[in-house]
């Protein structure tokens, strides 16, 4: 098993928290000076590889862990503790770029939306496609999709929608009001959610039951202990690069020219790689509700626990913060959560749903550079 491998193996398989470890050390000491002057092209794009390389590192290895965690918890905790540790670095990111950032009022609205777009099309439909070559057709809980679908358009439309087309504050802007109401609406809705995912209605969320998949209770206690050590260990050097790679992202979007939303999407790639790895390997296993909570779970975490904690940062820091979507990008939004509601309506998918969702997020690829 696993978790009964040799320390040198372990010792092996954990150095991406070295690395990390090591490259905090540097940036926060004397790295801090590369990053003052970015005017030369090869150093900038050497520091963002150094930077992006060792975050997505790290992202793995605390997937992996939280994984690990899932599958001795159980679902849905399972899928709870993975969708969390992902979304822990995606608020640090956010928040952390938003400081940062001299020109970028839309980069919290824009990374939220390219979860959306990265997690609703893109994941969905790789996962849909090549799960559906293989096994043709897949099945999951249809109640357990419909929950994640219930909270999700609502809280889609009144954080990402509604402030476009209010007229209380200019453009996509918030007046005090609306950010009171999104963060505690947000906040509050996801909370029962989870309270609901967790409780009574905890089946809803669950794979049939495997017999080779549980382990004896001693290893279990173990694994639990060992991997959450682990899984923070791996989580703390991502979050404290985040402001290093804050710098790095505002630079190529206000001094290189390059279009506002790529620098979400750059941050939604970070996040969501290794979640997205293990949706992937979900599907080939025909464990389709584990994908479906894998994705939809980050997907509904990314608007019930990003927006509160953007508004926070903006309500005690200041400065110009949009949160409606430009018009072009409602519609996609909105065509891709319809899209959602069709192919998830009933309890069985095909390949033909994974080419829709790959479509609309073709369109989206398009529509940053259009």
């Amino acid at each position: 098993m696993k978790e009964l491998r040799s320390v040198p193996q372990r010792l092996s398989a954990e150095a991406a928290i070295a690395v990390g470890a090591i490259t905090v050390a540097i940036f926060y000491t004397v790295g801090g000076e590369w990053l003052k002057d970015l005017s030369s092209l090869p150093k900038f794009i050497g520091l963002f590889v150094w930077i992006f390389g060792v975050m997505l590192w790290m992202s793995f290895r605390a997937v992996h862990h939280a994984e690990s965690l899932a599958e001795l918890l159980g679902e849905p905790f399972g899928t709870i503790v993975l969708t969390l540790a992902v979304i822990c670095i995606e608020v640090a990111l956010v928040a952390t770029v938003t400081l940062t950032g001299k020109g970028t009022p839309t980069l919290a609205r824009d990374t939220m939306f390219a979860v959306l777009m990265v997690v609703l099309n893109g994941m969905v439909g790789v996962t849909l496609l090549t799960g559906g070559l293989r096994h043709h057709e897949q099945t999951y809980d249809l109640r357990g999709a419909n929950a994640y679908l219930s909270v999700l358009l609502p809280l889609s439309v009144l954080g990402l929608i509604l402030p476009r087309v209010t007229p209380s504050a200019p453009g996509g802007q918030t007046s005090r009001l609306m950010e009171i109401f999104l963060a505690i609406t947000s906040a509050g809705l996801y909370a029962v959610f989870l309270r609901i995912q967790t409780g009574r209605h905890s089946d809803y969320f669950r794979d049939p039951p495997r017999s080779d998949s549980i382990p004896s209770a001693t290893h279990a206690e173990y694994g639990k202990v060992l991997h959450g050590i682990l899984l923070m260990a791996a989580l703390l050097p991502v979050v404290l690069l985040s402001k290093k790679l804050a710098v790095l992202v505002d630079f190529g979007v206000s001094r290189l020219g390059a279009p506002p939303a790529l620098g979400g999407l750059v941050v939604a790639i970070l996040v969501l790689t290794p979640e997205g790895v293990a949706a992937f390997r979900a599907a080939l296993a025909n464990e389709l509700q584990r994908t479906v909570n894998l994705l939809f779970g980050s997907a509904l975490s990314t608007i019930g626990l990003t927006i509160p904690a953007v508004l926070i940062v903006h309500f005690f820091v200041g400065g110009q913060l949009e949160l409606g979507l430009e018009y072009v990008q409602i519609v996609l939004l909105a065509l891709t959560l319809a899209m959602c509601v069709v192919h998830f309506g009933g309890s069985r998918t095909t390949v033909l749903q994974g080419v829709v969702h790959l479509m609309l997020f073709a369109a989206y690829l398009i529509l940053i550079f259009d």
